[in-house]
């Protein structure tokens, strides 16, 4: 059975960081893509960077990009999204998520390309 279980959510003052964890146990193939999603309330979903652990290749929506950096360790199977210079608008659950086995990432963000999602964890960003 996979699990996704993200860690890392807190609260920050505008311009501050944090890191944001996704240990992934139970997946058989090593090559799929893993993506961080988010969402506000009242908003629908989005996507906010993949990674392709087949190629190391990464996409990220254009509001984070030169902000935040999605890698993955391989080793202790865990993917991270460093978040750096945090927006009031960054505030929303964080969700971690992985395709099916040998999916390629896309800059498409859609939900649908990934059958498996963590629980989530919150990330609050005051002004």
């Amino acid at each position: 059975q996979v699990q996704l279980v993200e860690s890392g959510g807190g609260s920050v003052q505008a311009g501050g960081s944090l890191r944001l964890s996704c240990v992934e146990s139970g997946y058989g193939s090593s090559s799929k893509c893993m993506g961080w999603f988010r969402q506000a309330p009242g908003k629908e979903r989005e996507g906010v960077a993949n990674f392709d652990t087949a190629g190391g290749s990464t996409f990220y929506a254009d509001s984070v990009k030169g902000r935040f950096i999605i890698s993955r360790d391989n080793a202790r199977k865990t993917l991270y999204l460093q978040m750096n210079d945090l927006k009031p608008e960054d505030t929303a659950m964080y969700y971690c998520a992985v395709s099916g086995p040998g999916a390629y990432c896309s800059p498409r963000f859609a939900p649908y390309e990934y059958s498996y999602w963590g629980q989530g964890t919150q990330v609050t960003v005051s002004s």
